[in-house]
């Protein structure tokens, strides 16, 4: 269990910030930029939670809860450097989560209209703020994505965050009346 006595440290105040293992990076490194963008997402999905709280659904909400917990587990994961001796209790993001990720996408997925069109961010406020969700984790797993060019990163970590944005997309539509209320794009509307 993590037990924080106290907050501020001054340790990262020369512009470095310590991963699991103790090394030393810069703050504006990759792999704190990954796992920083993880912490952003998160946030952003606090603010989802305000609007799916609120829903007749509460399933929407508990898959958000579990997202958040997945999250800081994720970030844990990126905290702590891949390596060839893997030390006990490293917390990694594991294919267990993943696959909770797709059968829940299945489950909401199996009650939509297939789509014709793209689908602008919008509808409904929990759909919208959703969608805002939707474009961070693919921030994040761009950012991701190139820690993973220079560093290893987990497999189950980069197959979460791919299947999070899909998750997530398919949550914002199944929140706007399962579809009904996306707004649909219209090629060259206003050309």
């Amino acid at each position: 269990m993590v037990k924080l006595n106290k907050i501020y440290t001054r340790t990262g105040d020369q512009g470095e910030t310590s991963l699991v293992n103790g090394h030393r990076v810069s703050k504006h490194s990759l792999r704190p930029s990954a796992f920083g963008s993880v912490d952003e997402l998160n946030s952003v999905l606090g603010l989802c939670r305000l609007h799916t709280e609120a829903l007749a659904d509460a399933d929407m909400d508990d898959m958000l809860s579990r997202i958040q917990n997945d999250l800081f587990d994720l970030g844990a994961d990126l905290a702590t450097p891949v390596s060839d001796t893997r030390a006990e209790g490293d917390l990694r993001i594991t294919t267990t989560q993943v696959e909770r990720l797709e059968a829940e996408i299945d489950r909401m997925n199996a009650e939509l209209q297939p789509l014709n069109s793209f689908v602008l961010p919008g509808g409904v406020p929990a759909a919208a703020h959703i969608h805002l969700a939707r474009a961070q984790a693919r921030r994040t797993e761009r950012e991701m994505t190139e820690l993973a060019t220079q560093e290893a990163v987990g497999e189950p970590a980069m197959q979460y965050i791919n299947r999070l944005s899909d998750h997530l997309f398919v949550m914002a539509r199944y929140i706007n009346n399962k579809g009904d209320s996306d707004v649909l794009w219209k090629p060259g509307l206003n050309a």
